[in-house]
């Protein structure tokens, strides 16, 4: 049979803390870079924390057929972060037949947390796909209650406590755009604490004191400048920004305040080369403050917390 097999697929059960960079871009189209999303396992769990375009193509790459997502976590509601949102809804509902296996689609409410203007923003865009859902329904046969969301609406506090699996809001600051969470995750004595789009705020410092692991949203000030000083027409959109967004040295001084122990950088302006000098550039003075391990997240990186 001339049918198209899948990718070497991770584990669905026992997995430790898990966490896989989909994508490491911004709202700029980069090749390369898929827009801002993070899978992590614990467990025989799956979390999804945002989902920009393009994110069912990434978790396959990774290993994760989408019928695994029923939990997805929204940060905040730019466009990069929540646009993938009507792929994954319908694609871990639909049931996948290979010539080796089948992979179940939901058949349950897809489970939906984040900030209090979530279930606003993303009731509306399932309601432009009800027609689709009904469609799937009635002809396809695909589980009543698996057209369903359940929203989780909060800013700050523990929004998960199950298996072992602790996932704790809260605020940051990414004004205009209100309210803006990062999430911190724990399981197995192992933590990771995503940060989402934010300028430095204490919040980011008390949430991951001695954490494993921070991925943390950064731009490099000095590369911006340089294409502003460049393209002076564009000074608006390029030192935006600066405005709600943290600088790799702000980064970097977070988690030496914190002291975490591995930091992770991400939703990259401008985006870096994958070559090790272009990251070693990107990351110039890191070093200096931060005495850690530091890493420039790419596409499908994988940190496995044992």
């Amino acid at each position: 049979m001339y049918i198209q097999s899948q990718t070497k697929l991770i584990p669905e059960t026992d997995n430790p803390l898990t966490v896989i960079l989909l994508g490491t871009g911004s709202p700029r189209a980069v090749i390369g870079r898929g827009k801002p999303g993070v899978a992590v396992l614990a467990g025989d769990k799956t979390f999804l924390i945002d989902c920009g375009a393009g994110t069912v193509d990434r978790l396959l790459a990774a290993g994760i057929m989408p019928q695994r997502v029923s939990d997805v976590l929204f940060t905040h509601h730019h466009s990069d972060h929540n646009s993938g949102f009507f792929d994954v809804f319908i694609s871990s509902w639909r049931t996948h037949v290979t010539y080796e296996q089948v992979f179940e689609g939901r058949n349950g409410p897809m489970n939906v947390y984040g900030p209090v203007s979530t279930k606003e923003i993303i009731g509306k865009m399932r309601d432009s796909f009800d027609f689709d859902a009904k469609l799937r329904v009635n002809y396809n046969k695909s589980s009543d209650a698996g057209a369903e969301i359940v929203y989780h609406e909060r800013n700050e506090g523990i929004i998960y406590n199950q298996d072992g699996i602790t996932i704790t809001a809260f605020e940051v600051d990414h004004r205009p755009v209100y309210p803006a969470l990062a999430y911190k995750m724990e399981y197995n004595g192992k933590t990771v604490v995503i940060s989402g789009d934010t300028l430095p705020v204490e919040n980011m410092i008390t949430f991951s004191r001695n954490i494993d692991l921070l991925v943390h949203e950064a731009y490099n000030k000095e590369w911006l400048d340089t294409l502003i000083a460049k393209f002076p027409d564009q000074s608006v959109g390029l030192s935006n920004p600066a405005k709600y967004h943290t600088t790799t040295l702000e980064a970097a001084e977070i988690a030496k305040k914190a002291e975490v122990k591995h930091l992770v950088l991400t939703h990259h302006i401008p985006a870096p080369y994958e070559t090790v000098e272009a990251e070693d550039n990107y990351t110039n003075g890191m070093r200096d403050i931060y005495s850690g391990p530091i890493t420039v997240g790419r596409d499908l990186m994988t940190f496995r917390l044992v």
